[in-house]
């Protein structure tokens, strides 16, 4: 059942205090959608539910927030009931919730490595799992997820990152598979790098230091919504033609791919 129109639907984003969830959630409230905010973070959730308020007096959905780690499976089962309970419905899940560290690997600590799996990849997990009752049971629905040009690119000195945005590749595409002919379709996202504070981190070299900021959250949140109404399967936003060409190369000759990523990263210094 493809969602072609968001008014009056609920929609659950992850992530939602900042950055690409925030963005979708005003893309989707301004369309008339329920939106569930969940975040961790809590007084940025408060923050999002006034601006968009501001953003979009007129609309008619409701707000709302709840706390939560991505991380707790319990805590992702409470969001879904929530959802539910003051909404009636889930339509769609949008799996923003993520983290980035980079590194060299022989100092990358377990700790950071475990980390990313458990918000970028389990996050995702949690989400599908405990949605799925519910859109089963309405005959449809539809999910989001996050992955990354890390995801589909293997990027020296973000092993980690890449690790759990490929996670989220291969679990989307198995999910897909399985629910073929259920209704509720899935749309796995790879975007390059957007101006979000993923790419702001002052404790991280690798990050603020190599990475250049090539999309808006908005143009991030513009595509999925259209993409959900397409019932798209893979929605890749690179507008950079070096990356493109080493995607290009990569499906083509991986091997090829992987010695000139290095010989760059060797020539960047890092």
């Amino acid at each position: 059942m493809t969602l072609t129109s968001f008014s009056g639907k609920t929609a659950i984003i992850t992530g939602g205090a900042s950055g690409i969830g925030l963005a979708t959630a005003a893309a989707l409230y301004a369309e008339g959608a329920h939106v569930v905010l969940a975040d961790v973070n809590s007084q940025g959730l408060l923050t999002a539910e006034e601006w968009l308020k501001q953003a979009s007096p007129q609309a008619q959905g409701r707000i709302v927030r709840q706390q939560v780690d991505v991380t707790s499976e319990d805590g992702v089962r409470a969001l879904m009931e929530t959802a539910l309970k003051t909404c009636g419905s889930i339509d769609l899940v949008v799996t923003s919730a993520g983290i980035g560290r980079g590194g060299p690997i022989d100092t990358f600590s377990a700790r950071e490595m475990q980390l990313m799996m458990d918000i970028n990849f389990m996050g995702t997990f949690h989400c599908i799992q405990k949605a799925l009752p519910a859109m089963r049971s309405q005959g449809g629905g539809h999910f989001v997820c996050l992955s990354s040009v890390a995801g589909k690119l293997g990027n020296p000195f973000l092993s980690g990152y890449c690790a759990s945005k490929w996670a989220v590749r291969g679990f989307t595409s198995a999910v897909r598979a399985e629910l073929e002919g259920s209704g509720i379709g899935i749309t796995t996202v790879y975007p390059a790098w957007v101006d979000t504070p993923l790419i702001h981190q002052e404790q991280d070299p690798v990050l603020k230091n190599s990475i250049q900021a090539l999309l808006t959250a908005e143009q991030v949140a513009t595509a999925i919504l259209q993409a959900v109404r397409d019932d798209q399967r893979d929605l890749t936003l690179i507008p950079n033609a070096d990356i493109s060409r080493a995607l290009e190369v990569y499906i083509a000759d991986q091997d090829k791919a992987e010695r000139k990523m290095g010989r760059a990263a060797l020539m960047g210094g890092n």
